[in-house]
């Protein structure tokens, strides 16, 4: 097994490699006064494990770690570091374990057991389906499709690191400076801090793709991250895919309702919609506004042609989406209007001009108060 350490202290590399100079199965293979020296070696030799500073000038061992993992994602790193409340956090990050300074024998022979011990995940093969279907979900939940995660297994380590995940994809492949990162998911936390928690969450999420064999990569150059989404199938993208030929039609005809009907079933709930992020807002807002538009032009051509049952149903799931369209309401109405279900819809416009008022403090529209009463007139 071969080594490398990396300490911009020459007192520590010497204790490091004294410590290594007489276990069986290890070889130092290299020693490095800074991260960017170390670097250069592991790209062009093979290296089973590093010891590896955490407080180093120009590029401290957290983002040495970044480029080490893009290198060889099996490679076992041992953090060393000076400050004891650096230790667990250490731990909790790309390491395989981690050392105070300065290094004591005996918690060095427990380091060397672990490195022993150390099994590399495997990449899981996932056989992807023929007919194109999203691998990512972003409607209501973030899930990963059966495919991907079969038995329900994968488990996101906090909210933190499920939301990085979410900001990335929500990014489609664009690079995202590190300090935006920290801004927008922790951005109550200090500097320190916030780091430590980025670092960790890169690197669960790493493991995931890793575990679950997600066809994409999250690099990470330049102080930046970018996952890359050219081969991550998303139900956003197919919705938008799907209802981008039609949206804008005034009427349907046949066929473009079938492609509507596709596309709608596709929006099973807004846009992250559980998790409710403030930097999604937006885009959920976006995206719904274009699914309550193909809505109403899909209900109107369900309703011209015989359709009822068909659009009420699809308009009592978009009303639960945004309960306050007078859009919504009026076609609802209409619908059971042509089935002459009265009574249904008296208690729809009842509870519509209720939740108004409860809710908002307003009226309906004159129109849509001549709307109703022109269909109640009907029923004498």
């Amino acid at each position: 097994m071969k080594a490398i350490l990396i300490d911009d202290e020459r007192p520590a590399l010497r204790q490091l490699e004294q410590l290594l100079q007489d276990v069986n199965g290890i070889q130092v293979t290299g020693k490095f006064l800074s991260a960017k020296a170390g670097l250069e070696h592991l790209a062009t030799e093979q290296t089973d494990v590093v010891f590896l500073d955490i407080g180093m000038p120009e590029m401290n061992g957290l983002t040495a770690a970044e480029y080490i993992q893009q290198i060889d994602n099996n490679i076992q790193i041992v953090y060393i570091t000076a400050y004891a409340q650096y230790a667990l956090e250490a731990f909790e990050l790309h390491a395989l374990d981690y050392l105070l300074k300065p290094v004591d024998p005996v918690r060095f022979s427990k380091t060397l057991n672990r490195i022993q011990a150390y099994t590399p995940v495997k990449e899981r093969t996932v056989k992807i389906p023929t007919d194109p279907e999203p691998l990512v979900f972003c409607f209501n939940n973030l899930v990963l499709s059966p495919h991907i995660d079969p038995n329900g297994k994968v488990k996101w380590r906090t909210a933190k690191t499920k939301e990085l995940f979410a900001f990335l994809i929500h990014h489609k492949g664009n690079r995202i400076a590190k300090d935006v990162l920290l801004e927008e998911i922790w951005p109550h936390f200090t500097p320190d801090k916030a780091m430590i928690h980025l670092h960790t969450s890169i690197y669960q999420i790493r493991k995931i793709i890793k575990q679950s064999g997600l066809p994409t990569t999250l690099d990470f150059s330049l102080e930046s991250y970018r996952l890359n989404t050219d081969n991550l199938a998303i139900d956003v993208d197919f919705f938008e895919n799907k209802i981008a030929p039609i949206e804008g039609l005034d009427t349907l005809n046949e066929n473009q309702w079938r492609q509507a009907d596709q596309a709608l079933k596709l929006y099973t709930g807004h846009y992250f919609d559980e998790q409710d992020y403030r930097w999604a807002k937006a885009r959920r807002n976006q995206l719904l506004q274009r699914y309550l538009n193909l809505t109403l032009r899909t209900a109107e051509y369900e309703l011209a042609t015989g359709r009822e049952r068909q659009a009420i149903g699809r308009l009592e799931q978009a009303q639960e989406k945004e309960p306050y369209s007078e859009e919504i309401t009026e076609l609802l109405m209409m619908g059971l209007a042509k089935l002459k279900n009265y009574t249904a819809l008296q208690n729809v416009y009842e509870s519509f001009v209720m939740l108004l008022r409860n809710d908002l403090d307003i009226t309906p529209q004159p129109q849509l108060r001549e709307r109703y009463n022109q269909f109640m007139k009907e029923a004498e």
